[in-house]
């Protein structure tokens, strides 16, 4: 019974992390198929999900997001936050918004974590309308 009772605790500890999606994740460029950068994802006091660029493995055209329209115009892209807002709904993260800082536009987001990868789709109107990319952890 001890035993039983182990594997379920410990199970459910592993589920209940395998819905997360705090840590770190290299993206992967969509063009080159060549890791583009590090996102940090993290939980701030209000409860929703936050993603900042913690490191870049190649080199941007600008150090700072040039085409940003809101309160990230020029600043840095180490350190830019391009998640925001992000709600746990079930096992997929939603409500939020993601912006690509190589054109400065904002789209809606929803992430889903798939084992050791991100499934993080960025979308206008309705989520068929929109890209996806994959997100692996960086350990």
């Amino acid at each position: 019974m001890k035993k039983l009772l182990l594997a379920f605790g410990a199970i459910m500890i592993s589920s209940m992390s395998f819905a997360q999606i705090e840590g770190k994740w290299k993206t992967i460029d969509d063009e080159t198929q060549k890791p583009k950068s590090i996102i940090e994802i993290f939980k701030k006091s209000d409860g929703k999900y936050y993603g900042k660029i913690s490191q870049l493995l190649a080199k941007p055209e600008h150090e700072t997001c040039v085409n940003c329209k809101d309160d990230r115009k020029n600043k840095p892209l180490i350190g830019l936050e391009i998640i925001r807002d992000l709600k746990k709904d079930g096992d997929e993260f939603t409500g939020g918004t993601i912006t690509d800082p190589k054109n400065g536009k904002v789209y809606k987001c929803t992430i889903k974590r798939n084992g050791d990868d991100l499934n993080v789709r960025g979308y206008i109107g309705f989520s068929l309308i929109g890209r996806s990319q994959t997100w692996h952890k960086v350990n």
